[in-house]
């Protein structure tokens, strides 16, 4: 279906700074259903014949007239950032980039009880909020690389630490039934299950990840929330090759929890593909989907076909500049990248929900110290930018390269 963008309003809140400091949605209001009334219990087995099709976007309103508004949080590291700029002219554009809103990753289960806090403002404003997250604790997470490890083990308990993760945002979310939440579900995860299984972490992990992820869907099916499942990018499961496989386990998943609250899939999560390339960059040679637009047309009927009649949000949070990387598999710090569109949900095909930034600009992706635990090899290579700090942690010179190559600028 299609979607109108309204106008919007931008709603600070005041309060938990956070060394990730999260930015809420930026959203603008659509006309569509209202919210479905809960399931009254134990969900019942499906009945024979179609599956009813994922839930309404949760970028809409039963009121046309009505006015969908952002939730922004505080970014203490841009306020950081400002002091710290060497640039008087550069640093006059970081408040800008401060009410562009990302999704706020629960990265660690510590992050958990925050949730809360962030429901609790966008309930106090008399007017739709949604609030945008990432889900991001999976057991033995990010199997294919080693910047983004987690805290949970599989052999220590992992499975069950990651339920209670889980039940912990549930409780936030049901206790805010109001309060509109989108989430991105496990980023590279299932990926790496269609392409990476030949590393042996990766075959270790499946079945913990699949277990996991049915978890997630099973306890997040709240009337208020809405799931997108990681879909990686063109560069990733775009290949001829990979697509069949990566719609097929889309597909598993999502037939795989009936009455579930997944609209679909969320594409090029912290990476830096176009959403719609004016040229193909020369690394995507030999690969059908040169963009996430042509990745989306390519893979969405095949999942249709197999049941899964999925939407799209699509991160264009560093996709500004492109023709920057030596190899389209390399994802780490890239050199030269900037700030790319804007969120919104003026998109150009209608499996397209919106345009989102998911990953925190100037969050770094991986430390370029090769003595470091988590160095990754990726994050030392010629189109990486060094030096760089751990994964997750503040990055100045990165973060101000991505406002001066923004494009749009800021």
């Amino acid at each position: 279906m299609s979607l109108n963008p309204l106008a919007f309003q931008v709603h600070p809140t005041p309060r938990l700074p956070l060394q990730r400091p999260p930015l809420a949605l930026h959203r603008p209001p659509l006309a569509l259903p209202a919210l479905p009334a809960p399931p009254p219990g134990p969900p019942r087995p499906r009945p024979p014949g179609p599956r009813p099709p994922p839930p309404s976007s949760p970028l809409a309103l039963a009121e046309p007239s009505a006015t969908l508004t952002s939730l922004v949080t505080p970014l203490t590291s841009v306020n950081a950032a400002i002091a710290a700029s060497s640039s008087p002219s550069l640093a006059a554009k970081f408040p800008a980039v401060a009410q562009v809103p990302n999704f706020t990753w629960f990265d660690v289960v510590a992050k958990v009880p925050t949730l809360t806090t962030y429901l609790a403002d966008a309930a106090s404003i008399a007017s739709k909020i949604i609030v945008q997250i990432v889900v991001y604790d999976l057991p033995d997470r990010d199997c294919h690389a080693l910047a983004s490890n987690g805290e949970f083990k599989i052999a220590n308990n992992g499975i069950n630490n990651y339920k209670g993760y889980i039940d912990g945002i549930a409780a936030a979310v049901s206790a805010y039934p109001q309060v509109r939440v989108v989430a991105v579900v496990e980023p590279d995860s299932l990926a790496n299950l269609v392409t990476n299984l030949s590393d042996q972490r990766c075959a270790n992990a499946q079945s913990a990840y699949l277990e996991c992820t049915k978890y997630a869907l099973e306890k997040l099916r709240q009337c208020n929330i809405w799931l997108y499942l990681d879909a990686g990018h063109a560069g990733w499961l775009g290949w001829a090759s990979n697509q069949d496989p990566a719609a097929q386990m889309f597909a598993q998943v999502y037939n795989g929890v009936p009455n579930n609250r997944v609209r679909g899939l969320a594409t090029n999560v912290a990476n830096y593909n176009a959403l719609q390339a004016a040229t193909p960059d020369p690394v995507t040679q030999g690969n059908p989907c040169v963009d996430e637009l042509s990745y989306i047309r390519a893979i969405g009927p095949k999942l249709a076909s197999r049941g899964f009649p999925a939407h799209f949000v699509v991160d264009q949070g560093r996709s500004g500049k492109q023709n920057l990387r030596d190899a389209w598999g390399n994802w780490c710090n890239i050199e030269g990248a900037g700030f790319g569109l804007r969120p919104t949900t003026n998109t150009p095909d209608a499996l397209i929900d919106a345009i989102v930034w998911i990953k925190p600009g100037g969050e770094c992706d991986g430390t370029s110290n090769t003595s470091a635990v988590r160095y990754d090899s990726t994050c030392g290579l010629n189109d990486a930018k060094k030096p760089a700090p751990e994964a997750g942690e503040w990055f100045q010179a990165y973060f101000e390269d991505l406002v001066r190559f923004a494009n749009p600028a800021f």
